[in-house]
């Protein structure tokens, strides 16, 4: 999960650099789980699931992975428990992540990744075959529509995104300020988020550009399959 950037390209509005060393999520990372949630300003708290991120694919996961062909980016990519999966199989991938921790724990994990956000300077932008966003990282930036502009333009025509939804609210879409909560009283700083139900993700997609190639449901989790047509 990428919480957020210290810095944005002239894509996006410029937010002050956390303190990434002694965040919630920071420190979640490094104890490999939490309790750790986002708090939205009505009052919700809303669980981040660190413990199954620090561990290996589950069912659902190996769904996604299984759709991953050609050179692979992990947008938001975590403690990189599907970057490592994919260079056990030989796959060619990367991660990317603005959390040093994250980058730190799927390097040592055996994962290339780096230390970049999704809207600055990308390495292969333009000819990513398969690109994920998974872990409720279509809230990146809480703008989803520039994220998935954004993404289009890092992806190969042809190119396929697989995005996750929120599970069993297929018309959400919400955009809201969260802060990271580790239910002891110890907040973040605020950042922009959004969530999408399954119908609004693939929508929102469509347009901007993008084509629907699949819908699916797994063990409790909800993903949309977007295929990249000409820029």
């Amino acid at each position: 999960m990428t919480i957020t950037s210290s810095s944005r390209s002239p894509r996006g509005p410029a937010r002050a650099a956390p303190a990434w060393s002694a965040d919630p999520y920071t420190r979640a990372l490094r104890a490999g789980g939490g309790p750790l949630y986002l708090r939205c300003p009505d009052g919700r708290r809303l669980p981040l699931e660190v413990e199954r991120w620090c561990a290996g694919p589950d069912a659902a996961d190996r769904t996604v992975l299984g759709r991953c062909t050609g050179r692979v980016l992990d947008i938001g990519c975590g403690p990189g428990r599907m970057v490592t999966a994919l260079a056990r199989m030989d796959r060619p991938v990367l991660g990317i992540d603005t959390v040093p921790a994250a980058v730190e724990r799927t390097r040592r994990r055996g994962g290339p990744a780096l230390l970049r956000s999704v809207f600055g300077d990308v390495p292969g932008a333009g000819r990513w075959r398969s690109v994920l966003l998974v872990d409720g990282n279509i809230g990146i930036g809480g703008d989803p529509a520039a994220l998935l502009t954004r993404i289009r333009e890092l992806t190969a025509p042809g190119g396929v995104l697989v995005a996750e939804a929120s599970h069993g609210e297929a018309g959400l879409d919400e955009r809201f300020e969260v802060r990271l909560d580790d239910g002891s009283g110890d907040t973040g700083p605020a950042f922009p988020w959004a969530r999408l139900g399954q119908d609004a993700l693939r929508d929102r997609a469509e347009r901007t550009g993008w084509v629907t190639a699949g819908l699916w449901t797994a063990h409790g989790r909800s993903f949309v399959a977007l295929r990249n047509g000409s820029h």
